[in-house]
């Protein structure tokens, strides 16, 4: 028996998502849980993981910006734009001595800002009802459409030289969306000596840091759990019903709220006086709208 609320993973590395999604049901013993934003199975890091009714606040995760640590290998390229991929090219030693620092700063700057990204051709895109990398390994040739991307930070760390790659440690800051790979593809492009990512770590999703994240070997969800109002009310600000506007709005009612107003579309976290999470609404004026109810009762059994 587990509450509704999102757990905080460090997904370790050689897992899918899904497999920790997987692990998570069997350890909170309910079928009802869900992920935000995928991690490749090389990658590691911060997996928000929404438990029961709070699988519901999931959506409005998966856009919050993130923040990552990774290692870009400049000299070659592969198929999947990673170290998991066969590679495709590679650059020789006196081309890779050419590359000087300046120009690895001018196309990290390059990348920098509101991008045009091409996504990599084994991302989870779906094209024509399927998943981009199903039609790779099908054998399929996949170009997949450029998308808007903003990358707030690019910053290279460290450097590593040897005669045949440069490895850039390197911290960004992107909108949702954003392919880290894909940064590494072309900033090797760029330099004209081929580039892939060898190591991806996520350390950020919105205000949730991996700092705060559970092992999934030790992890104990009914103490991990963060509650749902906790979780909404970290991500939104927070309403405080009467006990009659926390029924009007479970029972899908507008209430009217005289000393408050916002903009519409900007979710707020509405709690009960008992303290449950009673849904998130939205403002239009001073009348408030329910988007999304949640269940009274925040513990399910499974």
């Amino acid at each position: 028996m587990t509450g509704s609320g999102l757990l905080l993973v460090d997904k370790p590395g050689g897992m899918t998502s899904h497999d920790v999604v997987s692990r998570v049901r069997r350890l909170a013993g309910t079928r009802k849980v869900g992920h935000a934003g995928t991690l490749d199975p090389m990658a590691t890091g911060l997996l928000i993981v929404g438990v029961n009714s709070s699988t519901r606040l999931l959506t409005y995760i998966v856009g919050a910006d993130k923040e990552y640590l990774a290692t870009i290998r400049l000299g070659s390229a592969t198929t999947t734009d990673d170290a998991e991929g066969e590679e495709t090219a590679r650059a020789d030693a006196e081309a890779l001595a050419a590359v000087a620092d300046e120009g690895i700063h001018a196309g990290i700057a390059d990348l920098t800002g509101e991008l045009q990204q091409i996504p990599s051709s084994v991302s989870a895109i779906k094209v024509d009802g399927k998943r981009a990398y199903a039609r790779v390994r099908a054998g399929e040739e996949v170009v997949l459409k450029p998308r808007a991307v903003t990358v707030s930070e690019f910053e290279l760390l460290a450097q590593r030289r040897t005669p045949d790659a440069i490895d850039l440690d390197v911290r960004v800051v992107c909108s949702s969306g954003t392919y880290i790979r894909s940064l590494a593809r072309d900033l090797g492009a760029g330099l004209g000596v081929g580039g892939h990512l060898s190591a991806l770590r996520r350390t950020r999703i919105g205000d949730y840091d991996v700092r705060d994240a559970h092992d999934l070997d030790t992890l104990d969800p009914e103490t991990a759990l963060l509650p749902a109002v906790d979780a909404a009310t970290a991500l939104f600000d927070r309403l405080d019903l009467t006990e009659e506007q926390a029924i009007d709005l479970t029972h899908g009612r507008r209430i009217h709220i005289a000393d408050r107003e916002g903009p519409g579309g900007v979710p707020v976290a509405a709690v009960a006086p008992t303290g449950h999470l009673v849904g998130l609404v939205e403002f239009r004026g001073k009348e408030a709208r329910t988007l999304v109810n949640f269940p009274t009762d925040e513990i399910v059994t499974a």
